[in-house]
């Protein structure tokens, strides 16, 4: 059956995307225990595309099958996973890269380069890096691994949290977060 994108941010409540969350079924990864470990002759670009032996790979349900599979270690190192191997990979900046952001009855959603949805919050916390003159701004996905806010997604989120106070914050699922680099 071919892959259907959900449908675009804007249009959707809350309770519809916590179902699109719901459904998107992951490998159990975090408990597979591979023996064998390799290099996956893999990139992950800081805008978010993959590529292969040097070359760009082009079908977007094999980077949202492969994103399924990802993980970042304590060391900070990026890892295909499957039950039977471990793949390093290279990711210049953040394998994921978070597109669009709504405020849904209180809470945060963004929508990611993979098609993939998170709700800010507790578990998918937000980060501000970097320093004034060069922020950075990412969300937690899973496993360890981020999504980087692209510019036009920052600037919806600025704009929420100016309609919401002066002291650039904002909050999802109970939790706030710093819009400003520490």
């Amino acid at each position: 059956m071919p892959y259907q994108p959900p449908p675009e941010l804007a249009s959707l409540s809350l309770s519809d995307i916590a179902d699109l969350v719901a459904q998107r079924r992951l490998p159990a990864v975090e408990g597979w225990a591979p023996q064998a470990r390799g290099d996956s002759r893999m990139r992950i670009a800081a805008d978010g595309q993959w590529f292969h032996d040097g070359a760009p790979i082009t079908r977007p349900a094999m980077v949202r099958a492969f994103s399924g599979l990802l993980s970042r270690d304590d060391e900070g190192q990026h890892w295909l996973v499957t039950p039977f191997e471990k793949l390093s990979i290279a990711v210049e900046d953040a394998p994921f890269v978070a597109v669009d952001v709504v405020r849904r009855e209180g809470d945060l959603a963004f929508r990611l380069n993979t098609d993939d949805l998170v709700v800010a919050g507790p578990d998918h916390a937000l980060l501000a890096e970097g320093d004034a003159d060069h922020p950075r701004w990412y969300v937690h996905v899973r496993r360890g691994c981020l999504a980087r806010l692209n510019r036009s997604t920052f600037d919806q989120l600025a704009q929420i949290a100016l309609e919401e106070g002066d002291d650039w914050t904002v909050t999802s699922k109970g939790a706030a977060f710093a819009l400003r680099p520490a």
